[in-house]
């Protein structure tokens, strides 16, 4: 048993020390998780700058802002998930890091993740952003990842966060937000985007750091430390 775990244990630290080199080192791509959608080529610039009608949690003028790039039915980005409510919970109170989410669902894996990403924006359309995250976090708390959500659990989250159910049914079949969802994904891909969650940090004064992958909390922290330092108190 212990033989067996050395391996294992040696890659999770491996490639703790390559995140931290790559953004030491202002990389802009790494091996991502998931689909390979597209080559390394890419240029963080390609990522629009955050607009006020984004899916943003926190302060929009935050020292450092975490534009996550996620599909729905990814299971490392419901891993990760967890890991930036955390983050939030401890750096978000104080107005310092904000998180930006966007859609990259990985149709190739996942191809219930499309229409999962219209939902969130139906619930949005109704309820705003407040209704976005509660959708978003009740739906990574019951999906199983890996295309595993039944499609009939879409419509019972929007009752249980309080929507009207009839209206978001009619939004849902009418793909109205299908072209914006597409849309986030070509953002992402031309960003370098190779996997998800694909991660792009924005530090105050415009230097932008891609970080991609599901990074444990420890690993973000320690990100989030070094960028917050670089910028002052």
């Amino acid at each position: 048993m212990q033989q067996n775990l050395t391996v294992p244990i040696a890659i999770v630290v491996a490639g703790a020390l390559i995140a931290g080199a790559l953004f030491f080192a202002g990389r802009t791509t790494s091996p991502g998780t998931g689909n390979n959608p597209s080559s390394a080529s890419g240029t963080l610039d390609a990522a629009p700058a955050i607009a006020a009608d984004e899916h943003i949690l926190g302060n929009p003028n935050a020292d450092v802002i975490v534009v996550e790039y996620s599909d729905l039915e990814c299971p490392f980005c419901k891993q990760f998930h967890t890991t930036m409510q955390d983050i939030m919970a401890e750096y978000g109170t104080s107005g310092r890091v904000a998180w930006v989410y966007r859609h990259f669902p990985l149709t190739q894996l996942h191809p219930k993740a499309p229409k999962e990403s219209e939902a969130s924006e139906c619930a949005t359309e109704q309820g705003g952003n407040d209704a976005f995250w509660k959708y978003v976090n009740r739906l990574y708390e019951i999906t199983p990842s890996n295309n595993g959500l039944d499609s009939a659990q879409l419509p019972a989250i929007a009752e249980e966060i309080g929507l009207d159910v009839g209206a978001f049914n009619a939004c849902l079949a009418s793909g109205k937000y299908a072209s914006k969802i597409e849309a986030e994904f070509n953002d992402a891909v031309a960003a370098g985007g190779q996997g998800t969650p694909f991660n792009i940090l924005i530090i105050k004064g415009g230097e932008r750091v891609a970080i991609p992958g599901a990074y444990p909390y420890a690993d973000m922290k320690n990100i989030i430390e070094t960028a917050l330092a670089g910028v002052g108190s």
